[in-house]
């Protein structure tokens, strides 16, 4: 079932369940899709652009979440919490870092990584093998420390 649907059936549902939090986040997924179908590229939206779209929005709302935290603006902070637990459910299950830092010292070793020199080649096999599965900034510090020896 592709994203569209799935967000739109559960539109309904959160609509029928007056849940006003559901409504936000659908919305604003709906509202990406929409964006992207008529903007005018002609592509069509694969699984894979389907998570990145999901995981920008997520951490559009994870940047202001930090924002309205060093404002001491709670009543902000709670709907962005909010929302970002919503859309997060529409994300592939993520790794945890322990599986993760294995799999990366796998990549490591299969490409004969050994410097920082070689973070580039590391990180652009691991974020195709991870797309959705782990975020970026995560697998970079993960990469960055087992280049660097620790």
């Amino acid at each position: 079932m592709s994203l569209e649907t799935k967000i739109n059936e559960d539109l309904k549902t959160a609509m029928k369940a007056k849940d006003e939090v559901a409504l936000r986040s659908i919305r604003a997924i709906k509202s990406a899709i929409m964006l992207h179908n008529t903007s005018g590229s002609n592509e069509t939206l694969d699984e894979a652009g389907e998570i990145k779209m999901v995981q920008k929005l997520i951490k559009q709302r994870q940047d202001s979440l930090d924002i309205y935290e060093k404002q001491n603006r709670e009543d902000l902070a709670v709907k962005e919490r909010e929302e970002i637990a919503v859309i997060s459910k529409y994300l592939p299950e993520q790794m945890d870092k322990e599986e993760l830092e294995e799999k990366l010292r796998g990549i490591v070793e299969e490409l004969g990584a050994s410097s920082m020199a070689d973070m580039g080649k590391v990180m652009g096999k691991a974020q195709a093998m991870f797309a959705g599965k782990a975020d970026g900034k995560t697998i970079s510090t993960i990469v960055r420390n087992i280049l660097m020896g620790n």
